[in-house]
Formats: C-alpha cells, structure tokens, sequence
C-alpha cells in the first residue's frame, strides 16, 4: 500500500512563531539537533516507512531549503522515488500564494497527476516524532477508511489547544471540534488504553497527519472551493458529510515544535541521557546532509548532558544541558548552560585568523563567555568576555544586537557581539 503513497510535507507559512530562526530561512530549515533541519523529520519518517514520492510543500525563504534536500535526498538511476520541493507560484487556476495547509495541497494537485497513486499522507513540517506510516496505511485500509486522522491522547490540560476527535468504539471519528474550552471537555472523552487512561490522556488530539484515499480528497476540494485549512474546514465538513473518517492512535513521543519555547524544550531534551525522542535506533533512521567532517575535539571540558555534532573544537570550561552544533568553536574559560549553539556553515581559515582583529571576532564563540538559556544562531561572531544571561527576568522584544523570546535570548544568524558585550 506505501508505494501507492505520495507524501506530502507542509512547510508552512511565514514561521511567524519561530521568528527570529525564520527570518531568513523557512521552517522546515531550521537546525535541530546539531546537525539535522526539521524537514529531516517527516522525510526520514518516510523513507523508513518505505514510502518514496515525496513532495515538500513551501513558499518563503525557500533557498537553504532547496539547497538541504539537493544536496542529501537523491535517489539512484534505478529508482522511482524522489523528495521534491514545490514552491508557491502563480498559475493559470490561482495568482495567490497558499492560503493554508488544504488550500497548498489544493493548488500543487497538478504536479500530482504525474504519478499514479491512491493515497495521500499529509504531513507537518514542524514536529518532532518517529513513525511507522505503514501502521497507519495499513489501520486505514483495515477500517475500510476514506480518510484516517493521527490522533494522540492528551491530557486536560493540553486538549485546549488541540484540535479533538471522538470515536466511537470502532475507531471511527463521529465528531471534531477546535480547541475546545476547558468546561467542556467532559463531553469530549474517548476511550484509550489503560496505560494513556493512568496518566489522564483521554482526549484524542490531531496530529495535524493524515490520510486520504485520493478519489475522496479531490471531491471534497471541488465541493468545498472556499475551504483553506484541512484542520478547520476540510475535515470537520467530510465527518459532518459521513464520510468515513478513522483515527489512527498514536502512543508514541510527539512533540510540535512551531514555537521557540517549544523548539527550545525539545532540542534540550534531547541532551538528557535517555530522551524520549530516540536518535540511536537502528532502524528508525533520522537521515540528512553527508558533511564528511572531522571528529569532534575538546579540551579540559567539563560536560553534562550535552549533545555534540561533529567537526568541533572546544575548549570551554564547562557545558552542562545543551545542543553543540557543527563545526562549532567555542574558546577557553567559557561556560555554556541550557543553551543551543547552532554551530558554523565553514571552518575558519587561516586568513579569517590573519584578520582577526578585537572588533570582528573570529566565527565561533570566544574564551571567557558565559552563556545561558540562549539560542546562538548559524555563523555568530561572539567576542571575548561576553555575558548572555536568558531567563525571565528579561523583557520580550527586539534589541540591537539579539531578541528575547519567552525569557530564551536569540542570537540571529551572521551577528557579531563584541568583546565585553552583557545581555
């Protein structure tokens, strides 16, 4: 059944949450892990689900995207399979750029009839989660589905902000409402294993994935022409139509990761010593970039729970709870605490040591800094004796040299802090 599956990843719009990350790539670029981009995620997710026609759905900042998936998603001469990016662009049928998740599925159909399929899985470009597709074709084919929803159980607490189905017994959805308010929840419970009921997760939340037989979406694009969003519009119109819509229950880590709190939480989660989001699987491969650097190389550091990518020369005194990016530089005497360093595109070479001078440091961070809760963007130039201390003590809004996001200091990408510099 995956290889009658076009797969279908939403980029996203302008990533206004994720902003300042976003302001000069789009989301699905966006470093995670210290060495992988978000759209890693979902593609290895396919990939490992054996499913090969992939189009990546986008329409800002699309060039470092462009770039990440020419240079790692290429298939040999003797297969079928491909991860292409579709961008916005202005057709005979639309001069508008993508209006929502349904309506950029709707307006890219046409460089689906290419390809002979049967089914569609939509996907978000902007979570964290590994997943068997193959699990969820084979619960849709089983249930006789024209559509199947990726649910989640969800506690009280968080049902709010989801989007929640109800089942009946047999799995199918009978009803859907967006973020209910929390004094009607009680009318929204639905059955879930003993282990999910233990813990208070009996709302089922959508997991922004799903499954359409490809016969059923497009009728329901031509008799809904005005409806933009599949969470909003699309699918409460097929449960409200009869259309037979199954939830898919998925009890595994899943995490979206649109904001910066969020994103932040999950990168450092990932520096715990058993994190529940697994990069050390043997089968549930996260696939990006083939860099061909070097092994990592540190001197007289102090580490604890710290996740290092390849091609590094540290020398700080101590990182505790944090993610080192590629080819990151970090200098003597320096203290890193829950905190990202996204790491460098290129090497310093020996002419950019030759120019180094006290007021542009050299790319990398410098020797006796301190640096806590804070993300440090791609090619940051931070100079000697810098102070950059997040927490909540410090106001939201954009600064001369940085922006504060729920209390995270953000280092966007290029920037140059001086020696001495405190936030």
């Amino acid at each position: 059944m995956h290889e009658s599956t076009i797969a279908i990843i939403l980029g996203g719009g302008r990533g206004t949450r994720l902003d300042p990350l976003t302001r000069d790539r789009s989301k699905p670029a966006v470093p995670i892990a210290g060495k992988y981009r978000l759209v890693d995620i979902p593609i290895s997710n396919c990939l490992n689900s054996w499913i090969r026609k992939i189009f990546v759905l986008t329409q800002f900042n699309s060039a470092s995207l462009n770039r990440h998936i020419k240079n790692t998603y290429t298939f040999d001469l003797f297969s079928r399979g491909f991860v292409d990016i579709l961008a916005a662009e202005q057709t005979h049928k639309s001069a508008n750029w993508f209006q929502g998740t349904a309506d950029a599925v709707r307006q890219s159909l046409h460089h689906l009839a290419n390809y002979d399929y049967e089914h569609v899985l939509i996907l978000s470009g902007d979570q964290l989660y590994q997943m068997d597709y193959r699990e969820m074709l084979k619960v849709h084919e089983e249930e006789n589905a024209d559509l199947t929803v990726a649910t989640i159980p969800v506690t009280a607490k968080d049902a709010t902000d989801f989007g929640i189905m109800k089942t009946d017994e047999s799995g199918k959805i009978e009803s859907f409402v967006e973020k209910p308010p929390a004094e009607e929840l009680d009318k929204w419970a639905s059955e879930t294993s003993p282990e999910m009921q233990q813990k208070g997760r009996i709302y089922l939340a959508s997991m922004g994935i799903y499954v359409f037989n490809k016969d059923v979406m497009l009728r329901l694009f031509d008799e809904n022409p005005d409806s933009t969003d599949f969470g909003k519009e699309i699918i409460p119109k097929a449960i409200d139509e009869g259309v037979n819509v199954s939830s898919y229950s998925f009890d595994g880590y899943w995490t979206d990761i649109g904001t910066i709190s969020s994103f932040f939480e999950a990168n450092l989660e990932l520096a715990e010593t058993l994190p529940e989001f697994n990069l050390y699987d043997n089968e549930q491969i996260i696939y990006t970039r083939a860099r061909y650097l070097p092994a990592s190389k540190l001197t007289g550091t102090s580490l604890e729970r710290v996740l290092i990518a390849e091609g590094c020369i540290i020398e700080a005194s101590r990182i505790e709870r944090s993610v080192i990016g590629i080819r990151s530089r970090i200098g003597r005497g320096t203290t890193i605490e829950s905190s990202i360093v996204m790491g460098n595109d290129h090497f310093a070479t020996q002419d950019d040591l030759d120019k180094q001078s006290n007021n542009r440091p050299l790319m990398g961070i410098g020797q006796r800094c301190f640096i806590s809760k804070a993300i440090i963007d791609k090619n940051v130039r931070v100079g000697n004796d810098v102070k950059i201390n997040g927490g909540s003590h410090l106001e939201d809004g954009e600064y001369e040299k940085h922006t504060v996001v729920d209390g995270i200091v953000i280092i966007q990408k290029g920037t140059v802090i001086p020696d001495g510099y405190s936030i």
